[in-house]
């Protein structure tokens, strides 16, 4: 005789890799999945990243999903009893909260998928990725393409000349490239 398994299973995904590598897109594509099963979720976005919408999580090909904007990782704790899948898009923006905050989610038996970037521009560890890498149970790294030779990318390279950490952009103000490539255009930037 079958029976039903009722328990509730939490767990963490975490999606990481450069700028333009499909992180997003892979996020929206486990949400999509998860409300085709008739599962309930909700999806968060640090309340800084406005640049394609400030409701909706947006891929760079323009594919979107709605999310709540958030300050603090804590909101995500007053979710509704049902939610069975929590989405998080730019988790790099977020401090490291967010490690305790998903860590709380799983053990409650929610289903976390985190979307953000393993490395800043100057390919140094980013925020609280580290840490949320450590603690899943699935992780996967998606590459870019890189565009000045075409291997496989997993640098972000940051063409303004800002040395802020966090800098918001698209393909104006950053280029997938691969190791070489991106070692290449640091030499070049501190020459320039």
């Amino acid at each position: 005789m079958f029976l039903e398994n009722t328990k509730k299973t939490g767990c963490i995904e975490v999606i990481c890799g450069s700028m333009f590598s499909g992180k997003t897109e892979e996020l929206i594509r486990r949400l999509r999945r998860a409300q085709f099963a008739k599962q309930k979720i909700a999806t968060f976005k640090p309340t800084i990243d406005k640049r394609y919408s400030e409701l909706d999580v947006v891929s760079h090909d323009s594919h979107s999903i709605s999310c709540t904007p958030i300050k603090t990782p804590s909101r995500m704790l007053q979710i509704d009893a049902d939610v069975q899948v929590v989405g998080i898009d730019e988790a790099q923006f977020f401090d490291d909260s967010i490690i305790e905050v998903v860590q709380q989610l799983a053990n409650r038996g929610v289903r976390v998928i985190i979307a953000g970037l393993d490395t800043d521009y100057l390919g140094k560890p980013f925020g609280p990725m580290p840490g949320l890498l450590a603690i899943a149970e699935d992780v996967q790294k998606v590459h870019a393409i890189c565009v000045r030779c075409g291997a496989l990318a997993n640098h972000s390279h940051r063409l303004s000349d800002s040395r802020k950490l966090v800098v918001l952009g698209e393909k104006d103000t950053y280029e997938p490239l691969c190791r070489d490539c991106y070692n290449r255009a640091l030499q070049e930037d501190r020459e320039g």
